[in-house]
């Protein structure tokens, strides 16, 4: 499930609107272990992009 979350990510990734609702969508989907894996993922590939948006969704898992 957490290669299709990315897998998702990247391709709405052209939109910040879109990416954000299906990575809220993703979490809810994912374990806390892959939640944290994913939260490393979006950091390193969209972190230049959507810091914001990746900050925010992640909150809940600190």
């Amino acid at each position: 499930m957490l290669k299709f979350c990315q897998q998702i990510l990247e391709k709405v990734s052209f939109d910040k609107i879109l990416f954000q609702k299906e990575l809220f969508k993703s979490i809810k989907w994912l374990s806390i272990d892959e939640a944290k894996v994913l939260q490393i993922w979006c950091v390193a590939t969209f972190g230049h992009l959507y810091m914001d948006v990746i900050t925010q969704a992640f909150t809940h898992l600190a």
